[in-house]
């Protein structure tokens, strides 16, 4: 499979959008995928997370979006399985979206009726939605009328998807977007998964595809701790109104928070998420909850503040 080391084959109103985000050359996904995608072959790009297959499938469809005489309806899905992915998204798109533009907005379980009503009325250009929202949106006749002239659907975390329950609900949705749309071309994005050809064929099935699996190395650490108490960790137990084990692993977050710039902690509960919280936030003001019993405008809250680094550590299940 031949690649290409540069973006010429991007419109310029593109490559001086990447020349203003200061990206001057394609990762290896987007070597390899992008014209791909641009010839409008069906891909699925397997890749590690940070290594640009995002990029790789948006750009190519962004230039072909843009370069058309008119647009009517949605051009553009992006299905992601998790709201959080939605918002992380659109965030991403919003600004290079605006410079192009194009429109794009995001509708899920969270989305509020009003903007659900501007949506059919007026559609965005990118929707990004999960595979629950796409199946409740296709009964809507204003909804299906938007989406007649679909050219193309990105489904991301593919390998979160493959023989899962909504990973079925996905497929069906799809095909019944089919049924309103004709044929579209399909994207799939997937972290490294053990049978590229079963992912493939879960997304599909016996259609025409191209799978370009990119593997970089990256360095992991892994390490095992069961911090124990001792006289220190006594103290913070008063302080934090918490059994000396409980106060000795937070003592060990705490070190870790102060030695990272962003840290996930992973609970197996969101009552423990919230006691986590409460327990750190004694300590420290820059910890965040996250669980799907919050808000949206929490959620929302949180993810961002974690992204700009003003929250160091974010505790959810």
């Amino acid at each position: 499979m031949s690649s290409n080391s540069s973006f010429d084959y991007l419109i310029e109103p593109v490559r001086r959008l990447l020349r203003e985000s200061g990206i001057e050359e394609p990762t290896p996904p987007q070597a390899l995928a992008s014209p791909l995608i641009l010839q409008g072959e069906n891909v699925l790009i397997i890749a590690p997370t940070g290594s640009g297959k995002t990029e790789a499938a948006i750009l190519p469809l962004l230039n072909r979006i843009v370069g058309k005489d008119q647009r009517k309806g949605i051009s553009l899905l992006y299905i992601t399985p998790l709201r959080a992915l939605n918002r992380d998204m659109l965030r991403r798109l919003e600004v290079w979206c605006s410079k192009l533009g194009l429109t794009i907005d995001v509708r899920h379980g969270d989305t509020p009726l009003s903007q659900r009503n501007k949506q059919s009325r007026s559609p965005p250009d990118l929707l990004v939605t999960t595979p629950e929202t796409l199946q409740a949106i296709l009964p809507g006749s204003r909804m299906r009328e938007n989406l007649r002239m679909l050219d193309a659907v990105v489904v991301d975390e593919v390998h979160n998807l493959v023989e899962s329950k909504r990973g079925v609900q996905l497929s069906v949705g799809l095909q019944r977007l089919r049924r309103v749309a004709g044929e579209f071309q399909l994207i799939g994005l997937s972290a490294t998964v053990g049978s590229p050809e079963l992912a493939a064929g879960f997304l599909f099935g016996d259609r025409k595809h191209q799978i370009v699996k990119v593997d970089l190395q990256k360095d992991f650490k892994y390490g095992i701790e069961y911090p124990t108490p001792d006289l220190v960790n006594s103290e913070l137990a008063e302080k934090t109104f918490a059994t000396p084990d409980l106060a000795a692993r937070l003592s060990r977050i705490a070190s870790l928070l102060e030695t990272h710039a962003s840290t996930l902690i992973f609970v197996n509960s969101r009552t423990v998420a919230e006691m986590l919280g409460e327990k750190l936030g004694r300590l420290r003001k820059d910890v965040g909850v996250h669980h799907g019993s919050l808000p949206r405008e929490e959620r929302e809250r949180v993810e961002f503040a974690f992204k700009k680094g003003e929250a160091k550590a974010l505790g959810g299940r």
